[in-house]
């Protein structure tokens, strides 16, 4: 390490253990130990801490939930005033400190995943807490007493907002089934945010009409901003319904608008506008070099070679940028487990925590990696990236399985020669470990019968030349030790010299060892690997971070593949990797929509008590698709599983806004409004919370998605598309579906009315 010989000592920690309280203690033991050692030429140095990305992200979390606090409790301001929004501030405090009290209950810890659940509910947090003090601070605006406009609202609006609250819960609690990495990694997620809501319907439902009804009359200021804020929500509701009426007179028109931007949002999805990388983390501040020697090579070229490589790898690297570099041989580090031999060598490279100026991650490999490669020698060089997140295979990994070895390896490495053909392929690599030369000897019988000897004997003289015989064992002091007899221990540069060994015959004679045997030399496999009962090779590969995607590049190896396979007729391909990851989790993804959608529309069959009004609502999905396909095109980022995650979670959240319009709406046509005149009304009377809720939402995850408390590529794809999806789903819901119900609902319905034509014809035919 840094030049001088080391021990490395590897630390894991325990289930359960605290890992950033495990390293501030192996840090205190470090600096105690390093007063006792020092003048003996000894020192303790931790070489990598891995809690520093960790910590980072922790502070990135906690980072932008306060900036998502702040946020919330502005829009609250905007709409509401100081003194109503300092209510709903200590009812968001009152759900969080709810919640983690809760998951202390349950024996969760704090961790990343907690903290973007925490994040995610931020803004839903004070959704049902926002309407229901909307529809408070509207009554007492025209002179209602506190207590009465408290329960007037909760009679208006504590359906619907269970009922919002439910579908919420609906489309995130499927995701806890979602199987594999992804799911063991986020399960966590829907667990905090369904916790998180069912709390704050405690706080809106009890606790926030008793603060509101204590302060009285003073809930409202009378500011000079107090004027404003009537002014501009009378405004926005007053043009609001001017454009809703204006869209009313040609539905069909705008309809078709709205059906134009789902066809693009699907064409975009298809035609390759939009990119997809499944797996994007967060790389770690840590990456290895692999050098690996021919399987004859000694532990001490193998170090040799690797100090040499070290060399080029520092010269390639900046004083700021690194923290330590470690160089090992007789030992490699995999993504999966380490591997021991004296071939094996390998350089850790531990960069320092990211700064303004500092290169990038991947720009450092690649600014070494040419030249790294080149370094003069006799062993393979390659590069083994690290990445944060649920740990994950590479994106092309591939099992070549066949009985015959030798055909096995044949095809491994066609199978190299064609990963190598794939675009923005980068360090190919397989874990076909050859092993050291050996020599295979066969008695010859004939031989061995002139000789006077048995098959036996001969074994047992090639046994006494090679490793000995124990011929006596006996005590020491308790230890048992064995008596071997074996021929004089001598240096050997070919192993074939020994079989220039004399050997002694019954009869007298002598001859060479050689001559009673048959030899072949070959060289043994360094491991004997099988997978689903057959020998396997796995062939892997790493993709360039904005190349080709992992399923378009496992793709064309299956093309390619098929063209030969042929050659290898005792040989298929297994795939694994990240191609596996995702299938695991896009099938899974799918049901659990469904499994989603099917709850949300139980819980509003049940709440309106109709088959087809959950079918309006649900529209609002389709609306929050297009949103989340144009946020993806505007910031340019691909299409990760964290995306569809979040856009399965959208599912639940985007028919909020739907919700409280038709149920607006419902209310008024029991009273006797028509059609038009209810729809109209209520999304004039509902168009505030809408719009409140959407912004605390949007609030709430702003700063993830845009990173202005840090950058995350593991959690801003999941903010990012409920920032955007929400967003849009909110503006077309405005308007699309008070369209749709006014159409549908108007009366006579227009299925009432195909009915009647129907059973007008039929009593026609009766009467012809």
């Amino acid at each position: 390490m840094d030049g001088q010989p080391a021990v490395l000592m590897s630390v894991t920690k325990a289930s359960g253990i605290n890992t950033l309280d495990l390293v501030d203690d192996i840090r205190a033991y470090i600096d105690q130990q390093n007063t006792v050692l020092e003048g003996t030429g000894l020192h303790l140095l931790l070489s990598d801490d891995q809690t520093i990305p960790t910590r980072t992200a922790l502070g990135v979390m906690q980072n932008n939930a306060l900036i998502g606090l702040l946020l919330v409790l502005a829009v609250c301001w905007v709409f509401l005033g100081s003194r109503i929004a300092s209510l709903v501030a200590l009812g968001v405090v009152f759900s969080i400190a709810g919640t983690f009290w809760i998951l202390s209950m349950t024996g969760s810890t704090l961790n990343i995943s907690v903290l973007l659940g925490i994040v995610i509910v931020l803004g839903m947090l004070v959704d049902d807490a926002v309407v229901v003090v909307e529809g408070i601070y509207y009554r007492m605006q025209r002179g209602m007493e506190a207590l009465e406009a408290s329960m007037q609202a909760l009679r208006e609006v504590g359906l619907p907002v269970l009922a919002a609250v439910s579908t919420t819960i609906a489309a995130f609690l499927p995701l806890m089934l979602l199987p594999g990495i992804v799911g063991k990694f986020m399960f966590v997620i829907p667990f905090v945010v369904t916790i998180g809501l069912l709390v704050s319907l405690v706080e809106a439902y009890w606790m926030l009409p008793a603060h509101v009804g204590t302060l009285g009359r003073h809930a409202i200021s009378r500011s000079r901003s107090q004027v404003l804020r009537e002014k501009y929500t009378h405004w926005v509701r007053i043009n609001y319904t001017r454009a809703l009426i204006r869209v009313m007179r040609s539905p069909g028109r705008y309809l078709l608008v709205a059906l134009g931007l789902f066809l693009a949002a699907v064409m975009a999805l298809g035609s390759g506008v939009v990119k997809f990388q499944f797996f994007s983390f967060d790389p770690l501040r840590i990456y290895y070099v692999n050098v690996d020697m021919p399987p004859d090579a000694p532990i001490e070229d193998t170090l040799r070679q690797t100090l040499a490589v070290e060399q080029v790898v520092r010269s390639h690297l900046r004083d700021e940028e690194v923290r330590s570099v470690v160089s090992m041989a007789g030992i490699k580090f995999t993504d999966v487990e380490p591997v021991y031999g004296d071939r094996y060598g390998q350089i850790a490279v531990s960069l320092s925590p990211d700064a303004r100026g500092m290169r990038g991650y991947d720009e450092i490999i690649d600014g070494m990696r040419e030249a790294v490669e080149a370094t003069p020698g006799r062993a393979e060089i390659s590069f083994l990236r690290m990445s944060g997140g649920p740990p994950a295979g590479k994106a092309v990994s591939v099992k070549v399985r066949a009985d015959d070895f030798d055909e096995l390896r044949r095809a491994a490495e066609a199978v190299k020669q064609i990963v190598a053909g794939i675009p923005d392929a980068l360090d190919i690599t397989d874990d076909d470990d050859p092993g050291r030369d050996e020599l295979r000897l066969r008695v010859d019988v004939l031989a061995a019968r002139n000789a006077g000897l048995d098959p036996g004997a001969v074994a047992r003289l090639v046994r006494l030349h090679a490793d000995g015989e124990v011929v006596a064992d006996m005590r020491d002091r308790g230890e048992k030790l064995e008596l071997r007899v074996r021929a004089e221990p001598r240096t050997l540069d070919q192993v074939r010299g020994l079989l220039s060994d004399p050997v002694a015959l019954p009869d007298g004679s002598m001859t060479r060892l050689g001559a009673l045997v048959e030899a072949e030399e070959l060289r043994s496999p360094g491991q004997i690997r099988h997978w689903n009962l057959r020998r396997a090779i796995t062939v892997e590969a790493d993709l360039a971070p904005d190349g080709i995607d992992a399923v378009a590049a496992n793709r064309i190896l299956v093309n390619e593949w098929e063209a030969i396979r042929g050659q290898f007729p005792g040989t298929d391909l297994d795939f694994s990797g990240q191609l596996d990851d995702i299938e695991e989790s896009l099938n899974a993804m799918g049901g659990l929509f469904l499994l989603g959608i099917g709850l949300i529309y139980l819980i509003l069959a049940a709440q309106f008590r109709s088959y087809f009004q959950p079918l309006l609502i649900l529209v609002s999905v389709v609306l929050a698709f297009i949103g989340v396909v144009i946020g993806v095109m505007v910031s340019r980022q691909p299409v990760s599983l964290y995306t569809l995650y979040g856009a399965v979670a959208l599912t639940g959240i985007s028919v909020n806004a739907a919700i409280v319009l038709i149920s607006a709406a419902n209310d008024r046509r029991a009273a006797g409004m028509r059609t038009l005149h209810a729809t109209i009304y209520a999304a004039r009377r509902r168009v505030i919370a809408v719009m409140m809720t959407t912004a605390t939402t949007i609030a709430g995850l702003f700063s993830l998605a845009v990173g202005l408390g840090g950058k995350s590529l593991l959690w801003g794809p999941v903010a990012s598309a409920i920032v955007w999806g929400l967003g849009f789903s909110a503006l077309l819901t405005l308007f699309v579906i008070p369209t749709l119900y006014r159409f549908f609902m108007q009366q006579p319905s227009w299925h009432a009315r195909w009915r009647g034509r129907r059973a007008s014809a039929a009593r026609s035919a009766a009467r012809g």
